[in-house]
């Protein structure tokens, strides 16, 4: 078995590879109804995709969707790596990080 590179070592080629991979193993842990690896490999899919995305475009202060949860914010505090440490809007503000990869800007369309 080969060793597996870290994401922040690929290019932007073998990620996009790399996505692909991991989205078509889950459709298929899904098919057979193995809902926990389904899970954890569309959860690394999401990791992955984060890196071939800027943190510097994401601004501590700004408010942002979350991509696949309709109707929720999230308000950066601050980022650490690929990840944006912050609140959902609307609840009791308990802290949590999110890859950037499920942050949307609002501007953005549905």
């Amino acid at each position: 078995m080969t060793e597996q590179k870290p994401y922040s070592d690929m290019t932007e080629h073998e990620l996009h590879g790399e996505i692909a991979r991991l989205r078509e193993k889950a459709r298929k842990a899904e098919q057979l109804g193995i809902i926990n690896e389904f899970a954890v490999l569309e959860r690394k899919a999401t990791m992955a995709a984060a890196y071939l995305l800027d943190p510097a475009d994401f601004k501590p202060g700004e408010v942002y969707r979350i991509e696949g949860d309709p109707n929720v914010y999230f308000q950066i505090d601050y980022l650490k790596g690929r990840f944006a440490w912050g609140y959902r809007m609307g609840g009791e503000k308990h802290t949590e990080a999110l890859p950037i990869s499920m942050l949307r800007p609002l501007k953005e369309g549905k």
